[in-house]
C-alpha cells in the first residue's frame, strides 16, 4: 500500500497577511488613544474603602499588554508606565500587586467584528498549570505533579473568531461543558460542528433549543432514536448507511470541525500552552483575554490559501 502524497497549499493574499502580522506587535494597535481618557474610574459606585483609581478599560489594556508580549506582572507594570509618557499623557500605571488582584474580578468580552449567523466548531485542549517540560519527561518519565486547566472553545469556523470559551478541571467531558458553552451565546447559532465526543442527548437538546442544524459523527453502530432533538442525528445515522461513514462527513462538511483545532493551535503558538496564574478565576481572565486578543489579531488579516 503506498502513502498517499500530502497535498500542498499555497497562499494568494501573503501581501496583506504579512502587513497583518507585522501590525500585531504594534503597541497602537494595542493601546488606542481613547483608552487615555477612560484611563481613571470616574464611573465607580461609592462604596467603603479606598475608591478604586483604575477603569476596567485600563486593566483589561494592561493584562492585554501583557499576554501579547508574554510578559511577568512586574514588566507589565514597566511597560504600561511608559505608554502614557510616549503618548504625552500624564497618567499613572497600575501597580503588578493590583493587576493580579483586579484580574480575579474582571469581566472580559469576546469581540465580534463579523455580522450574522454562527456556524460554530466545538472542541477542546489542555493548558499547563505546573509540571515538568517535554524533553524531562522524554528522558526520565513524568512524575505525579502535574496539572492542567481544560479549554472548551467554540469558534466561528468561517470568521475564525472565538465566540465562546469555558474552562474546567482536566476531568471534565466535552460533553458537560457543551451546553454552558451555548447557554453562554447571544447571537443565532445556524450549525455547531463537534467531533464523537458529544455525540449524547444533552448536547443534542442544547443544540436543539438554540436552534441550530447539528453535524457530529454518531457512533459506528448507531441507531435511530426518538426525540425531536435527534432529528439531524437520525438523519445522519440513515445517510450513513448510504453512503458511508466518510462520505456522510463530507456531504455534511463535518471537517471544518478542524479550523478549531488550528485555532488552538495559533492560541498556544501565539500566547503559550501554559498558564501564569495560579488562582481558578484569574486563569479564565487569563485566557478570555488570550481570546480576545486573537479575535483582534484575526480582524487584521487571515491567510487565503489554495490547493497546488
Amino acid at each position: 500500500m503506498t502513502n498517499k502524497p500530502k497535498r500542498r497549499y499555497r497562499i494568494r493574499n501573503w501581501r496583506d497577511y504579512n502587513s497583518a502580522l507585522v501590525r500585531r506587535g504594534s503597541l497602537t494597535l494595542w493601546v488606542e488613544q481613547g483608552v487615555m481618557k477612560k484611563w481613571r474610574d470616574s464611573a465607580a459606585p461609592i462604596r467603603r474603602g479606598r475608591r478604586r483609581l483604575y477603569s476596567d478599560l485600563a486593566i483589561t489594556c494592561a493584562l492585554t499588554l501583557r499576554e501579547v508580549y508574554r510578559l511577568p506582572l512586574r514588566s507589565t507594570q514597566g511597560l504600561v508606565s511608559s505608554v502614557p509618557r510616549l503618548l504625552g499623557a500624564e497618567l499613572p500605571a497600575p501597580h503588578y500587586s493590583t493587576l493580579s488582584r483586579r484580574a480575579a474580578t474582571l469581566e472580559v468580552e469576546l469581540p465580534r467584528f463579523s455580522k450574522g449567523s454562527l456556524h460554530l466548531a466545538v472542541d477542546s485542549t489542555g493548558l499547563k498549570l505546573y509540571g515538568e517540560g517535554q524533553w524531562k519527561v522524554r528522558l526520565h518519565g513524568k512524575e505525579k505533579r502535574r496539572t492542567w486547566r481544560k479549554l472548551h472553545l467554540c469558534i466561528d469556523h468561517r470568521t475564525h473568531e472565538a465566540v465562546a470559551l469555558s474552562m474546567t478541571d482536566k476531568d471534565v467531558l466535552d460533553r458537560r461543558a457543551l451546553p454552558g458553552l451555548l447557554g453562554g451565546v447571544e447571537d443565532e447559532v445556524a450549525e455547531l460542528l463537534g467531533d464523537g465526543a458529544y455525540d449524547f442527548q444533552d448536547c443534542y437538546k442544547a443544540i436543539h433549543v438554540k436552534g441550530a442544524r447539528a453535524v457530529i459523527p454518531p457512533q459506528q453502530r448507531a441507531r435511530v432514536r426518538s426525540g425531536s432533538e435527534f432529528g439531524d442525528r437520525n438523519a445522519a445515522v440513515l445517510r450513513g448507511r448510504e453512503v458511508g461513514r466518510d462520505g456522510w462527513k463530507k456531504e455534511a462538511g463535518y471537517h471544518r470541525r478542524s479550523l478549531v483545532e488550528t485555532a488552538m493551535m495559533r492560541l498556544k503558538a501565539v500566547f503559550s500552552d501554559r498558564l501564569k496564574a495560579r488562582e481558578w478565576k484569574r486563569q479564565e481572565t487569563e485566557l478570555r483575554v488570550r481570546c480576545a486578543a486573537l479575535n483582534k489579531m484575526t480582524s487584521l488579516a487571515m491567510p487565503q490559501s489554495y490547493a497546488v
